[in-house]
């Protein structure tokens, strides 16, 4: 058999994904707990995951562009501000597992290997979505702190404040609770060449290290709101205190004021 090259493409979203909601989109879909695969002639197929991802893959762009148009316009409601990623896998009997140049390289790519592919493409792309949600929580987050560095304060009106950690614990509660989903699916326990494919692309990549690097940003911005929050609490508890020196003046001074 002559080698092939195999095309997978990522498509996340912001919303996590139902699966099934997507059987009227897909009907000839299998379905799970852990992901939906529909095929598409004449060798193709897609793959949707609940942590709100979508791979097809041996997909030509124009059908695979009529699939997604099809499930924005018949699924759930997504948005369309999305996250693509697209990987290629090269296929040859005389290949043994591995990856050259960015490019995984398989002896024969059974169904369950496309899956574990198309799974680590998926949390990629997720992932990266995830990042930046993050990076744009940590922003905001910093431009809190740097003002309570040059002022040694927070704003007196402090509802903003109170609705930004609202907004950033919700935030961060919804990265936590999808994260789990990246885990090692379990084809990936039973077989040893499954094992190593997601091993060599979770290395390529670089899933381990990116969901560190997650963690600790949102460890940062949890301890930074932990601070925002206690500057907050202390400067309530200031102008509290400041009022019941001034109700405890005029309640000596007064009496007095009358007696003159």
């Amino acid at each position: 058999m002559a080698s092939r090259l195999h095309q997978f493409y990522a498509i996340a979203f912001e919303e996590n994904l139902q699966l099934r909601q997507l059987a009227p989109v897909f009907p000839q879909a299998k379905i799970s707990a852990h992901e939906l695969y529909a095929p598409i002639e004449p060798e193709g197929g897609i793959y949707a995951f609940p942590f709100g991802a979508v791979v097809t893959y041996d997909v030509a762009p124009e059908r695979r562009e009529a699939e997604l148009a099809r499930l924005f316009r018949t699924g759930p409601k997504l948005t369309a501000q999305v996250i693509r990623e697209d990987y290629s896998v090269l296929e040859d009997p005389g290949f043994s597992t591995g990856i050259v140049d960015g490019t995984l390289r398989v002896d024969r790519l059974t169904p369950a290997r496309a899956g574990i592919v198309s799974l680590t493409v998926a949390q990629s792309a997720a992932m990266e979505y995830y990042e930046r949600i993050v990076d744009r929580l940590s922003t905001r987050t910093a431009s809190f702190v740097e003002r309570l560095e040059r002022r040694g304060t927070v704003p007196l009106r402090t509802r903003p404040l109170h609705r930004f950690i609202g907004e950033a614990i919700s935030t961060r509660n919804e990265v936590l609770s999808v994260l789990h989903l990246l885990d090692k699916p379990d084809a990936a326990w039973d077989d040893p060449e499954m094992d190593r494919i997601y091993g060599d692309l979770r290395a390529e990549f670089d899933l381990v290290d990116r969901y560190r690097a997650l963690e600790l940003k949102l460890r940062a911005v949890q301890e930074a709101l932990e601070l925002l929050a206690e500057v907050a609490r202390d400067r309530r508890v200031l102008l509290l205190e400041l009022i019941v020196v001034v109700l405890i003046l005029l309640e000596v001074v007064m009496p007095w004021l009358g007696h003159r």
